[in-house]
């Protein structure tokens, strides 16, 4: 894929962020498209946002499952960039106004007090770059219609990111097996899924260290104070105007996050 058809999906992928307007599938309409393509035409896309005045404040990883691998038909996880307009607190009201198919993930973020620059990052050399974990909600979301995806059409839009809530109250991870931690995400008061840490990739410190090396091939480090959204612990969970959700983790917290108009 040429320069040229890079700035085309990358531009189209932002005006359908924008305008909340979702486009047909890229793998649809550009069958040769790459994982490679693919991740250039998200750059395009991120540097986008960063020209309208957002900033680059850290990362996530998501087909941390195998059910969604499966579905998707490959063999590793994916990465998007977060950014500074995507970010929530701890019992948001987010309107729907600005999502097109929102649907709602109970995770665990990183924050890093170092960096980590691969190749040969291991799961202690993540624990040991980690200030805290805390709970969290990411908010994934397709600008390809009806979530019509395939790998690289999840890559080009960021893989599939939204927003993102975290919670108040930051833990030692040292103090904890995340592989083990138990999710309960609730949706209106009712128990809608539940999971554990074994979900992402095996545990999310082995997800956080695959982004790492994963970056580290191409030259990108990730750096202190930045943000990691280390893959969902249970199915995505599709949410509408007048929806509250909460998550909880067992001995990280919990976070809150409702939907308006």
């Amino acid at each position: 894929m040429n320069s040229q058809q890079i700035e085309h999906y990358g531009d189209e992928l932002y005006r359908a962020l924008t305008g909340a307007d979702p486009v047909a599938p890229l793998t649809e309409r550009a069958p040769g498209i790459t994982i490679e393509d693919a991740y250039r035409i998200q750059q395009h896309m991120i540097a986008r946002r960063v020209q309208a005045g957002e900033r680059v404040i850290g990362k996530k990883i998501g087909v941390t499952s195998k059910a969604v691998m499966d579905m998707l038909k490959v063999g590793q996880p994916d990465f998007g960039h977060l950014t500074s307009a995507m970010v929530y607190n701890d019992g948001a009201a987010i309107s729907m106004a600005g999502l097109i198919a929102p649907k709602a993930e109970g995770e665990i973020a990183f924050i890093l007090k170092d960096d980590l620059c691969g190749p040969g990052v291991t799961e202690r050399d993540v624990l040991a770059a980690t200030r805290c974990v805390l709970p969290c909600f990411e908010i994934v979301d397709s600008r390809i219609r009806d979530w019509k995806i395939r790998i690289e059409d999840t890559v080009a839009d960021n893989a599939s990111s939204g927003v993102f809530v975290l919670g108040d109250t930051g833990v030692d991870p040292r103090a904890l097996d995340l592989s083990t931690v138990g999710m309960t995400l609730e949706l209106n008061g009712e128990v809608a899924a539940t999971g554990a840490g074994a979900a992402a990739l095996g545990n999310p410190l082995a997800a956080v260290a695959w982004l790492a090396n994963t970056l580290g091939a191409l030259g990108m480090p990730l750096e202190a104070g930045e943000v990691i959204l280390s893959g969902s612990l249970a199915a995505m969970l599709p949410v509408k105007a007048g929806d509250q959700l909460r998550v909880w983790l067992g001995g990280i917290g919990s976070a809150s996050v409702r939907f308006t108009d």
